[in-house]
């Protein structure tokens, strides 16, 4: 009876996404939703929208997020077509070519990335930028990134021109999940400070021509397009 229980008790993890030998139990997947166009404030850049909720991005440097409250849930179904025509370097100088994912986007100054770097390296890159007391992008430029070393984490597959994935990040409190294509990618605690962080999910795209469709857990109250404290870099 006891062997039967212990299995039943297996296969019920293996059910809600594995078992984290040593961490807290992981997090449920939540159902998601397209976001349309025009749910979307883009602050920096240019969208195109496709048929259905599909979008698509040509330009060097393209910034948005969801104008409406949402769940820490973000995913986009996306295939990358290639470099821009034109390249911009980051704030850094540095010419990097990436797709990412953000959380907690209180500000251009305070938010949370899940940052798929195609080139010149293939990784996955969990950051938290903080800048207490400033807004705009304007103020705080690229200071106040922190990288957070996962607790577990595994390869991202190197993309190539026409390759099609799902990117998907999951935040509950300061736990933090990334996956592609429902493998788990990233994993980690943000730390603390993060929970002061308050604000819907986005995206951004640097140096790379995408098609994607960027669905959440849910479209809930209207948030003001307001590009000037959104816009990040």
């Amino acid at each position: 009876m006891r062997t039967r229980s212990n299995l039943c008790f297996l296969v019920l993890v293996i059910a809600v996404g594995g078992y984290s030998r040593g961490g807290p139990v992981p997090m449920s997947p939540v159902g998601v939703v397209p976001v349309p166009r025009a749910r979307l404030c883009i602050t920096e850049g240019r969208l195109e929208a496709l048929s259905g909720s599909r979008l698509a991005v040509t330009v060097p440097k393209m910034r948005a997020f969801v104008a409406a409250a949402t769940t820490q849930s973000v995913e986009a179904r996306l295939k990358y077509l290639g470099p821009t025509a034109a390249g911009s370097p980051l704030g850094s100088g540095e010419m990097r070519r990436q797709f990412g994912l953000k959380l907690r986007a209180q500000d251009g100054c305070n938010l949370v990335y899940a940052m798929w770097r195609i080139e010149p390296e293939s990784k996955l890159v969990v950051s938290v930028k903080r800048n207490p007391g400033m807004r705009a992008s304007s103020q705080c430029g690229n200071r106040g990134y922190r990288n957070i070393k996962a607790r577990r984490s595994s390869p991202v597959p190197r993309l190539s021109p026409g390759d099609s994935h799902t990117l998907r990040a999951d935040m509950k409190g300061s736990e933090m999940r990334v996956s592609v294509d429902n493998h788990v990618v990233w994993e980690g605690d943000l730390g603390q400070e993060v929970l002061s962080l308050d604000g819907p999910v986005g995206v951004r795209t640097d140096n790379g021509r995408f098609e994607f469709t960027l669905l959440v857990g849910e479209l809930g109250r209207p948030i003001a397009c307001n590009a000037a404290d959104k816009g990040d870099d």
